[in-house]
């Protein structure tokens, strides 16, 4: 069983940064791939961001590489995502996500479980 926390949302100008964090509780946690995605009103929950349990790996969505990273720390239970030069478009709902594959990575919804709740990111012109 794992839980998980989102935070590090709020408002920016276009532009600007910000860092997203997602604490998990539970033994299991390294034992787990990750994902980053979000949703904005009247759409469909969209890929982000990536990472295997390891942390070896990662994959990001087209709209948002090179801009984005993702990163984690399995002696902490943290993983995050480092925003920059965000777009107005990228104002959502950032949801983290677990893989529950040993091994490999995922751009589908479908296939995470464990979401956690959310935070807002609003980025203004």
């Amino acid at each position: 069983q794992v839980q998980l926390v989102e935070s590090g949302g709020g408002l920016v100008q276009a532009g600007g940064s910000l860092r997203l964090s997602c604490a998990a509780s539970g033994r299991t946690f390294s034992d787990y791939g990750m994902g980053w995605f979000r949703q904005a009103p009247g759409k469909e929950r969209g890929f982000v961001a990536a990472i295997t349990r390891s942390g070896v790996m990662t994959d990001y969505a087209a709209s948002v590489k090179g801009r984005f990273t993702i990163s984690r720390d399995n002696a902490k239970n943290t993983v995050s995502l480092q925003m920059n030069s965000l777009k107005p478009e990228d104002t959502a709902v950032y949801y983290c996500a677990v893989y529950p594959r040993y091994s490999g990575l995922s751009t589908h919804p479908e296939s995470y479980t464990y979401w956690g709740q959310g935070t807002q990111v609003t980025v203004s012109s």
